[in-house]
């Protein structure tokens, strides 16, 4: 009778962990289903929010304020509140200058961004050091890629890099993003390739565990 009970147990336990695996794979695919679909993620962002990076070196918390550049700032809203940046890799670290990221490791989701551009904003903030940029490739084709000021960039304010947010937390964090491979990795075949290519050719990359919104602290009740 125990032994009928025990491996009845270990049944329900292994049916539970059967199902929990399978909600999650269920829910990977939803999110990568919704991913694909850029032109539904257009939410106007607050007028400011914090995102949380949970990253392979530790956490970074941004601090957006969307009258900076309201274009740029609610794309990131979006990007980050539909878990576009989780498991996402630091690829362009560039000592003294900046750490750039944002191509998604699914070739999938990557391709369904690429068209996805959004008009420039005005620059209103300089690129000081622990500003958050999004990088383009020139006017008007700003789509999921940023980087993060490692110094003063005085000079990519007059080639229309607008910062929408700056790190309140975790700089230190930044600094130790590892960079011992510089521009190396190829954007092409990230696009192409995904995290199996960064893997295999680039292992010791930083990367993004999670992102996520941060909910706002409730003040204090009033006395």
């Amino acid at each position: 009778m125990r032994l009928q009970t025990l491996f009845t147990g270990v049944a329900t336990a292994a049916l539970a962990v059967t199902v929990t695996v399978g909600l999650a794979a269920q829910a990977d695919l939803a999110k990568v289903a919704k991913l694909q679909k850029p032109a539904e993620l257009n939410e106007q962002a607050p007028a400011t929010f914090r995102a949380n990076l949970d990253t392979s070196k530790g956490a970074i918390v941004i601090t957006v304020h969307r009258d900076w550049a309201p274009v740029g700032a609610d794309r990131f809203y979006n990007l980050v509140k539909n878990g576009f940046y989780d498991d996402v890799r630091f690829f362009r670290v560039i000592p003294g200058f900046m750490a750039q990221f944002g191509i998604h490791g699914n070739p999938a989701v990557a391709a369904a961004w690429r068209p996805a551009q959004i008009k420039d904003d005005p620059v209103k903030q300089t690129n000081k050091r622990g500003y958050v940029t999004f990088a383009t490739a020139g006017p008007n084709t700003r789509t999921t890629q940023l980087f993060i000021n490692f110094k003063d960039n005085p000079g990519l304010d007059g080639r229309g890099f607008a910062p929408f947010g700056t790190v309140v937390s975790g700089m230190e964090v930044v600094d130790k993003i590892n960079a011992e491979y510089g521009e190396q990795p190829n954007q092409g075949r990230i696009q192409m390739e995904g995290n199996a290519y960064l893997n295999k050719e680039f292992p010791r990359l930083d990367y993004i565990k999670r992102a996520a919104l941060v909910k706002p602290t409730a003040p204090p009740p009033a006395k």
